[in-house]
């Protein structure tokens, strides 16, 4: 899709190497046996594919004789060779590597795997439903899960995370329908939105919706007793800003904030449950988590870590240029009466 920027190839086979390719003796073999089945789709993953490799796919897909898209592998050293094992548990195929004795013109059809979708921009790639077998995917969650328990390094549990997530993940696909483009326009962003939050859900986690998680943190700031009294100031205006959201919640939804917050906090108290919250639609006392209102971690502590940048920015300012306000004109007398 060239206005788009994306290669799109359907029920693909999936070459994965873990060299450059440049020969075209190499990938040459491969291209046969897949003409020869009456298959012409075909998904490169490997170090690099250039030369007359490279002179060689081209032709044939100008030629339309195959339907080829080649792919730069992930990642470097080993922690390439781990992906390319992942994705080759994914679609089922085998990772071609002269370390288990296999080389790239000896593979055959029952080395590559299978995806029903392959679809890659400049930057990104997606595999929709592999046929990867699903007891193989499982052990391979269960191998990434150890590693993790075991990396005493937060930067490898981050990579790792990321290709358990990738494994574990899936792909689908929302369609958005309606009766008319204002209100289809409408749609497409709450769902990119949704799609947003999802997205940060899952690489931070998530806390109880309705802005209850920053009533919850105000509980270790009354705790907070420092000796200086300007600083204990500063405590008293975070504490109460963190209840500002909440607050203005409430009065968006016709209730008084101070209410709403001290009988959060009190039935929270009560209950010992720190997920009870205010639900503005219903007007009750749930508990967030169970009701699904809930906020990704991500977005409350980047709007949390940006008001305070702000307010930091603003302490530390010397002076502000702003418009002089206009006074209002008289309103013009009404005419006359005849």
């Amino acid at each position: 899709v060239p206005e788009a920027m994306e290669a799109v190839i359907n029920d693909p086979y999936i070459l994965i190497y873990d060299k450059k390719v440049s020969a075209a003796a190499d990938i040459v073999p491969i291209l046969e046996k897949l003409v020869q089945i009456g298959k012409r789709d075909l998904v490169i993953i490997a170090e690099d594919v250039d030369g007359e490799a490279l002179a060689t796919l081209v032709l044939n897909k100008l030629r339309g004789m195959l339907n080829v898209l080649a792919i730069k592998a992930p990642g470097f050293g080993d922690r390439r060779k781990a992906m390319l094992q992942d994705i080759a548990v994914l679609t089922g195929g085998t990772v071609i590597t002269e370390e288990l004795g296999k080389k790239l013109e000896s593979t055959t059809v029952a080395d590559l795997g299978r995806a029903k979708k392959v679809v890659a921009t400049k930057d990104d790639t997606t595999v929709v439903d592999g046929e990867g077998a699903a007891k193989a995917i499982k052990g391979r969650i269960e191998e990434i899960k150890v590693e993790i328990d075991k990396s005493t390094s937060d930067y490898d549990k981050e990579k790792l995370q990321e290709r358990l997530a990738k494994l574990s993940g899936g792909v689908a696909i929302i369609r958005v329908g309606a009766a008319t483009e204002v209100e289809l326009k409408e749609k497409k962003h709450r769902v990119e939105d949704a799609l947003s939050a999802a997205r940060a859900a899952v690489e931070e986690g998530i806390v109880p919706g309705g802005e209850v998680a920053l009533i919850n943190a105000t509980s270790t700031l009354e705790k907070l007793k420092l000796d200086d009294d300007d600083e204990q100031a500063g405590v008293t205006i975070i504490r109460r800003a963190l209840e500002a959201p909440l607050r203005k919640l409430a009065s968006n939804a016709g209730a008084d904030g101070s209410v709403i917050i001290s009988e959060v906090r009190r039935r929270a108290k009560e209950e010992k449950n720190k997920n009870i919250g205010y639900n503005v639609i219903s007007g009750e006392y749930v508990d967030m988590i169970k009701e699904g209102i809930i906020d990704p971690v991500k977005v409350v502590r980047g709007a949390l870590e940006n008001a305070a940048s702000i307010a930091a920015m603003i302490l530390t300012t010397e002076a502000l240029i702003t418009d002089i306000p206009e006074k209002e004109k008289p309103m013009a007398p009404p005419p006359p009466e005849y």
